[in-house]
């Protein structure tokens, strides 16, 4: 009986469900809701353990807060208007009564002390203040001293003088100081764009006025320096035989007693000349020289004789060595020296039992190994950057060479002691 007292919602007919509120509780009969989000939280706590209606009970207790929470905010924000609405009334109300009882003071006051009255309160006050008036503007637009705001006008007008002055000074100054500056760093830019050009008029000067026979005999002198041997430029002087054939002219062993061996460097970068002619060349100088073999020395494989190789032997006393023009201290004119040089001393000494064959592989191998060298060396010269690697490579082959030079060297000293 007490249950049936209680406030009750309506039976639902609208199919969906029944719901009842008794009291503090609700009760959901035949109720289906069709919301993916909550479907799914009911599925999945279900799923960890928790009680499907337990879950539903939450959340109906969450919606219902959320709800009452949005009518509370739309009642505070009604309300607020209301309040906001009322209180402008009010004020605008209090304005029009206070305006009219100023008014109607003011009118009383001008019946009692009306400003018309000579004897009046506001009339006094008029003329006293009126009088006030005329004596402070009268006082402060005065120019002579008595004016205070005389002085504190000039002595403002001579601190803006003062301030304008040291700007000035500082603006010249500083002028000063930058065009200084200017003057020094174009000074300096002239001093080092000189410099420059006096380095360059240098290295071309020493480059332009090197011809490519001194370059080469410098380097022909430098190799025959650690060998012991004597290099003597010979393009200019009269040969013994007359004549001034032979540019470069090797004494082998020369530093260190009787020469073992003659060696004739001629070199040549103006022309390409033939087979014959190169070999006319070699042979005279050879004849007026003493020397019993000669290398030919070419600025670039270009200049090359049509049908010869580079490091072979020709005729068993002639070879070509093509070195680079501007640089031809490299390691193509150190093998053509060696193998002439070995070449020689085995001549000399007929009877010495040389592994032949071993002379002839390392030399093989060495000139294979130029070749490569002088392909890498040309890449070289138009790549400034990743060249490292390159040159490792190259110095490895130069290492490599230089042991075959050495080998052909030891060999034939073996065969000196064994002799």
């Amino acid at each position: 009986m007490e249950a049936s007292e209680r406030p009750q919602l309506p039976l639902d007919d609208g199919g969906a469900g029944v719901v009842r509120v008794l009291d503090d509780r609700l009760v959901i009969e035949s109720l289906t809701v069709s919301d993916e989000r909550a479907a799914r939280v009911v599925r999945e706590r279900a799923e960890s353990g928790q009680a499907p209606a337990e879950t539903i009970g939450k959340a109906v207790e969450i919606g219902a807060r959320v709800l009452d929470t949005e009518e509370t905010a739309a009642n505070v924000d009604y309300v607020r208007h209301e309040v906001e609405t009322s209180f402008g009334k009010l004020d605008k109300q209090l304005g029009a009564t206070i305006e009219q009882g100023a008014e109607s003071i003011a009118e009383q006051l001008a019946t009692s002390f009306g400003i018309e009255r000579s004897d009046s309160v506001q009339a006094q006050i008029k003329e006293i203040v009126a009088a006030d008036r005329e004596s402070l503007l009268t006082a402060l637009t005065k120019e002579d001293p008595s004016n205070p705001l005389v002085g504190m006008q000039v002595r403002i007008g001579k601190k803006l003088l003062e301030a304008e002055e040291r700007h000035r000074l500082q603006t010249a100054e500083t002028n000063e100081q930058i065009a200084g500056l200017r003057e020094e760093l174009a000074r300096a830019n002239e001093r080092s764009l000189a410099d420059e050009r006096v380095a360059e008029a240098e290295a071309a000067g020493t480059r332009k006025g090197r011809t490519f026979e001194e370059r080469v005999h410098d380097a022909i002198e430098r190799i025959a320096a650690l060998r012991g041997d004597s290099a003597t430029h010979t393009g200019a002087e009269q040969a013994e035989g007359g004549g001034k054939k032979g540019d470069t002219l090797v004494e082998l062993g020369a530093c260190d007693g009787p020469a073992q061996g003659r060696i004739l460097f001629e070199s040549k970068d103006a022309e390409r000349l033939s087979k014959n002619k190169a070999w006319a060349y070699l042979n005279e100088g050879m004849a007026k020289r003493a020397a019993s073999f000669a290398v030919l020395v070419v600025a670039g494989e270009e200049n090359v004789p049509a049908g010869r190789q580079q490091l072979s032997e020709y005729e068993g006393n002639k070879m070509i060595i093509a070195v680079d023009r501007d640089e031809p201290d490299g390691l193509a004119l150190e093998v053509a020296y060696r193998l002439a040089a070995a070449r020689v001393l085995l001549a000399r000494e007929t009877d010495l039992e040389v592994d032949a064959v071993a002379v002839r592989d390392a030399a093989a191998e060495a000139l294979s190994i130029v070749g490569q060298a002088q392909a890498i060396r040309s890449t070289l010269t138009g790549i400034k950057t990743s060249s490292d690697n390159a040159r490792k490579g190259l110095d490895a082959m130069v290492d490599a060479v230089k042991e075959k030079l050495r080998l052909i060297d030891s060999l034939i000293a073996s065969a000196a002691e064994a002799d």
